[in-house]
């Protein structure tokens, strides 16, 4: 990958709410990654890890002129590793024509660039952003559309519609399913969910994300109901009977 480091000359004033950075992340895509997180989501998750980036208000507005220099510090992290930026959250497609424009510019720079997002959004918003988006890392977080409700409260099918867009244009893409012990693990749910996937032409693989507690402490101290102290992360043999699943299916589970 070939990474310019000269400014494009036509600024932009287009601006955003930001939740935070992580400057050499290594979890949301391929190589190092400066990865930008947004504010605002339109999910209430039950295990979110950043309960708060709900609200565009609580995040920074911030152009995507001051937004490049700062990827641009960590050009040659990019390039020598096969990393590039992903735009993550919150949910960046609440912000589709901030997104659109910060991928319009690193791919002009010749920085790849991930999208990691629920796909709940009207269709025609996220496809400006597609047009500038090298893989999209689909969070499908359940496929029972009960218990989608549930974990996320809101619905299924835009999700699933999304993931039907992406394989329809040939967009790569890694599918990812938090495994959460006695909420999202049921034998019919994950069977479901890989059936769904083995339909699709474009996914490279499926990331079993075991959930985790991380984020707890953020939920006490904004004052929300988090409902899952009790549960416990699960073990490793409960991980592999989730990847067993998707294996038999033919699909490259991790």
């Amino acid at each position: 990958m070939q990474v310019s480091t000269t400014p494009l000359p036509h600024p932009t004033a287009v601006r955003g709410y930001i939740h935070s950075f992580e400057s050499c992340g290594t979890v949301d895509g391929p190589g190092i990654r400066f990865v930008i997180f947004t504010a605002g989501c339109p999910l209430r998750c039950l295990y979110c890890a950043n309960p708060d980036s709900r609200y565009m208000k609580n995040g920074k507005v911030m152009s995507v002129d001051e937004l490049i220099p700062e990827i641009q510090k960590y050009t040659t992290y990019m390039r020598t590793s096969g990393g590039g930026v992903t735009v993550s959250g919150g949910e960046p497609l609440y912000q589709p024509h901030f997104v659109a424009e910060i991928f319009r510019r690193c791919k002009a720079l010749g920085i790849h660039t991930a999208l990691d997002t629920s796909g709940h959004c009207e269709l025609h918003l996220a496809k400006a952003v597609l047009e500038y988006t090298d893989l999209v890392l689909l969070d499908i977080k359940s496929f029972d559309r009960a218990l989608f409700e549930k974990v996320t409260s809101v619905n299924l099918e835009p999700t699933l519609e999304m993931a039907r867009y992406l394989d329809e244009i040939g967009k790569p893409t890694w599918i990812r399913f938090v495994l959460v012990p006695g909420l999202t693990d049921a034998a019919d749910n994950v069977c479901g969910l890989a059936d769904f996937v083995a339909t699709l032409n474009n996914v490279e693989k499926v990331e079993v994300l075991p959930f985790h507690k991380m984020g707890e402490y953020k939920w006490e101290q904004l004052g929300y109901d988090y409902q899952l102290q009790q549960v416990e992360p699960p073990t490793r043999s409960q991980i592999e009977v989730v990847l067993d699943i998707f294996h038999s299916r033919g699909i490259n589970a991790v």
